[in-house]
This record gives C-alpha cells, sequence and structure tokens, in this order.
C-alpha cells in the first residue's frame, strides 16, 4: 500500500515538475511579451514626445504671433486677437493634459502584465516548495518505517536481514531494492505451500501462544522452524 502511495507521489511530482516546466516556458514567452511591449511603448512615446513638441512649439508660435498681433491692434480687433490666445492656451493645455493621460494609461498596461507575470512566478515557486515537502515527508516516513523493522536471525544465530510484519513494512523493505520479497498467507494444511524458489508447510499451531511450527524446503534441503 505504501509503495502504491510513493509511485503516486513520484507520478505526481514528475507530472508536476512538467507542468511547472512548462509553465516556466509560457513565463518566459510572457516575459519577453512584456518586454517587447515595453519597447513598444517606449518608442511610441518617444515618437509622441517629438510630435507633442512640434505641435506644442507650433500653438506657442502660433500664441505668441496672436498676442504680438493683439499687442499692436486696437479696439475691437485688439480683443479679438486677445479672445483667439487665450483659445489657443486652453487648447494647449488640454492637449497635454491628454498626452500625460494617454501615457499614465499605457504605463499603467504594462506594470499591469509585470504584476501578473510576477504573481504567476510567486505560484510556481510556491507548487515546487509543495512537492519537496511532499516528496520529504514521504522519504521520512519510509526511512522511520525501515528503522522501526525487526532483525530476523538464521539457524547458526547470524542476523540475515530485517523481517515485515504488515504490508506497510513489506512495502518499505521493497523499496530498498535490495532482495526480493513475498507477502503470502499460510494454513496448517498438509501440502507444501510454494513461495518464491521455496515450500512451506504450517505443521502445528497453537493459537493461545501464539506459537507455531513450520517446514522450509530449499534446494531438496528440509528444515523446521519453531516460533
Amino acid at each position: 500500500m505504501l509503495w502504491g502511495v510513493v509511485i503516486a507521489l513520484v507520478g505526481a511530482s514528475v507530472y508536476l515538475f512538467l507542468q511547472v516546466d512548462r509553465m516556466r516556458g509560457e513565463l518566459a514567452s510572457m516575459r519577453q511579451s512584456v518586454l517587447t511591449e515595453v519597447s513598444k511603448v517606449n518608442e511610441a512615446s518617444s515618437l509622441l514626445d517629438s510630435a507633442n513638441r512640434r505641435n506644442l512649439d507650433a500653438l506657442r508660435e502660433e500664441l505668441g504671433n496672436a498676442r504680438s498681433t493683439a499687442a499692436v491692434a486696437a479696439g475691437q480687433a485688439k480683443i479679438e486677437a486677445l479672445r483667439h490666445a487665450d483659445d489657443i492656451a486652453r487648447k494647449l493645455d488640454a492637449e497635454q493634459k491628454r498626452q500625460q493621460q494617454q501615457v499614465a494609461s499605457e504605463l499603467s498596461a504594462v506594470r499591469e502584465a509585470a504584476n501578473t507575470t510576477t504573481s504567476k512566478i510567486a505560484d510556481v515557486s510556491t507548487e515546487v516548495s509543495n512537492v519537496r515537502s511532499e516528496v520529504a515527508s514521504t522519504k521520512s516516513e519510509l526511512d522511520k518505517t525501515i528503522a522501526d523493522l525487526r532483525s530476523v536471525r538464521g539457524d547458526l544465530g547470524v542476523q540475515s536481514g530485517l523481517i515485515a510484519t504488515n504490508s506497510k513494512e513489506l512495502g518499505a523493505l521493497r523499496s530498498l531494492g535490495d532482495r526480493n520479497y513475498f507477502e503470502f498467507n499460510i494454513t496448517k494444511t498438509k501440502q507444501m505451500q510454494k513461495v518464491g524458489d521455496v515450500s512451506v508447510r504450517v505443521t502445528k499451531v497453537d493459537t493461545k501462544r501464539n506459537r507455531y511450527t513450520i517446514e522450509l524446503v530449499a534446494d531438496d534441503r528440509k528444515v523446521e522452524k519453531k516460533d
């Protein structure tokens, strides 16, 4: 069961890493797009500033001419000239405000795109951190399970390895990969039961004392084990 959970987590990790890699590619493309848009805005702003300066210079020149005309004019002609100068001044002020609003709007759009990109990068970093935490937690649990396994000794008292007493511990042993493990259930019968490369048969069972006796046949050699 634990082995299945480990495989599922590894699969999820691989899938998420692939998703992260794809999202990084998309974010890189988005970043390049934002930089391109910023470059375009800067270029457009530069062209707009040049055009604005020309327009403003022309308006100032026209304003100066109108005021000069008004200064030397008399009567109604002077009034009309001043009125015309004031009208030009209002147009000049309105044009400046319009241009400022346009530039501010374009810069706001660029900032919003940059903030969105930063937010997505933060989300990806959070997902990667979560995956690392899950993998570390699974490894820690696996290490603890292996550490809790009991050692089993052979007929001569020599330690022969670790023994699992449930499916969780069996999954932990299998994850080590240094030998083959078999999970099996046996009952008291007259027939030998094949388990891997050996045959096993239960000959005696004492349920009250939780003891049993088994016969183990391997390489044509029969061994009786009591517990």
